[in-house]
């Protein structure tokens, strides 16, 4: 029943974006799927051939390389025999001009910040042309971040807009829908560039606007009753987060969904098996294995008790994959360069027995909430801050105990209830408490202590891929530490992180 299913791209117009390294690569995707038009982010070593749909149209990102680096990745020269438009964005011009026989070189002085362009009169039959720049004035702000430039563009292409120090800042193909430009669209600091995108995804690629969470749900619905079939069994898990009963996921739920649950305590064998692991990604993938050792038992009591009345064995495992996941799971570069494992992604035994069905796989986090507003689910349940899928061990930086795990649970309760409290739970994206493997000198009752300290995370954001750290009132922040540090037994400092992403990530680990 699975290979019958329709996938995604079936079901909506899709556009390609091939990430070459880029810094903005997941802002060209939000942008797009705020026009209501579904789009994928692939690596650049994405071949086309390989490839199960179709796209509608395909943007190359931006790169942090230069075309001649003898490691630069490349393009497969098989996107432009698609029929469909292309857009390279930056890098992405400079790889399609090299590819085509243009010149590009580097610039005098690498070029970051603002820069005007200048669009020129389209030809009378380059219609295409007319249409990226729809709505826009003859001269728009846009921002440039690059080293190298084209130079001299490809035989067969033209020039369509220009700056004072780029004169091929936008060219395109005289036949086919190929299009470069030197300028970052999908940043804020380009006035126009959101138009500008908007013109290609819509106007030149013709893509259709149907990417909705309300058209979402009927269709994924469909898709996941073709794969599971009438009768097929789905096994999913919940984490009750830093609640250790789980009580609140049974309450949700139990009481509210009415979903079939069963409690399997699991704790003391993820404690042993993270016994002495101090690596992140170690920790991650032992976290992601040990998931699905007791998956798989839980799976197979379950199919004993199904045997017993005639019911079908449980085949599927169901995953809160989003989008953002896979995006950092899977590097431009390979394995190697990817900024860490999810569990729900790259952190599976590749011997594992259950099928994935991942209905969230596709979207953000923005999305993930619309949906759940349109299912009419609880409030609480669509605002709940994200809890990472390896649970609490990786906000416990070293080792993780049985005591670490009580240290670090009791500060992020009293920092969670004191957001709350105050009501600005809503206002942050995720907040949480991690235990820092260090010790400082403190006091307490005039005597000295030597004791570990918790850091504090708040952040904004709207993606989960950017995030900026959330500007807490100072006496919030001086009841918070004062509260961690009188009630949690072994504590004797509390810092608050202040770092945006990038550089660092949401989670310490």
């Amino acid at each position: 029943m699975a290979d019958s299913a329709i996938q995604v791209h079936e079901m909506f117009d899709t556009i390609l974006i091939l990430d070459f390294g880029s810094q903005y690569s997941h802002l060209i995707t939000r942008r797009i799927r705020e026009f209501g038009v579904y789009c994928e982010l692939l690596p650049c070593t994405q071949k086309i051939s390989e490839l199960s749909w179709r796209p509608t149209g395909v943007i190359l990102s931006g790169s942090p390389y230069s075309v001649y680096d003898h490691d630069a990745p490349r393009v497969d020269p098989d996107v432009f025999d698609l029929g469909v438009p292309v857009l390279g964005i930056c890098y992405g011009l400079q790889e399609m001009s090299n590819y085509f026989g243009g010149k590009v070189d580097a610039c005098d002085h690498r070029e970051y910040g603002p820069a005007t362009i200048t669009i020129l009169p389209a030809a009378g039959d380059d219609v295409q042309s007319s249409m990226l720049f729809e709505e826009l004035s003859n001269e728009s702000q846009v921002w440039m971040s690059h080293g190298d430039q084209v130079t001299a563009i490809p035989e067969g292409f033209r020039v369509i807009a220009t700056t004072n120090t780029a004169p091929f800042a936008a060219i395109r193909h005289n036949e086919k829908p190929l299009f470069g430009i030197q300028f970052h669209p999908e940043v804020t600091h380009s006035v126009d560039g959101k138009q500008i995108l908007k013109n290609f995804v819509i106007k030149v690629c013709k893509a259709e606007q149907k990417w909705t969470m309300s058209e979402f749900i009927g269709k994924e619905v469909e898709r996941i009753r073709a794969i599971v079939g009438e009768k097929g069994q789905v096994i999913g898990a919940v984490s009750g987060g830093v609640d250790s009963s789980c009580a609140d996921a049974k309450k949700m739920l139990v009481d509210k969904m009415g979903i079939n649950l069963k409690i399997a305590d699991a704790s003391d064998r993820f404690l042993a098996n993270l016994a002495g692991k101090t690596d992140p990604e170690q920790k991650r993938k032992i976290i992601g294995n040990t998931f699905i050792d007791v998956f798989e038992e839980e799976a197979k009591a379950i199919d004993e008790a199904c045997a017993a009345t005639g019911g079908q064995p449980v085949e599927f495992l169901l995953q809160g994959t989003l989008y953002p996941d896979v995006i950092e799971s899977i590097s431009f570069k390979g394995p190697s360069a990817t900024i860490k494992t999810h569990h729900n992604v790259g952190g599976l035994k590749e011997n594992m027995k259950l099928k994935l069905i991942e209905p969230l796989r596709e979207l953000f986090k923005d999305e993930v909430r619309e949906l759940g507003r349109l299912l009419g689910m609880d409030d609480e349940l669509v605002w709940r801050h994200p809890f990472p899928g390896p649970g609490i061990a990786i906000r416990i930086l070293g080792e993780v105990t049985k005591d670490q795990v009580a240290i670090a649970r009791k500060a992020d309760y009293i920092y969670i209830e004191e957001i709350k409290k105050a009501g600005l739970y809503r206002q942050i994206a995720q907040a949480y408490a991690a235990l820092l493997p260090v010790k400082a000198v403190g006091v307490k009752g005039d005597k000295r202590t030597y004791e570990q300290m918790i850091c504090l995370r708040a952040v904004e954001t709207s993606d989960f891929m950017t995030a900026d750290w959330f500007d807490f009132p100072a006496p919030l922040l001086k009841k918070i530490s004062s509260r961690i540090c009188n009630e949690v037994e072994g504590v004797n400092r509390v810092v608050y992180d202040i770092s945006s992403k990038p550089p660092a990530t949401i989670e310490l680990e």
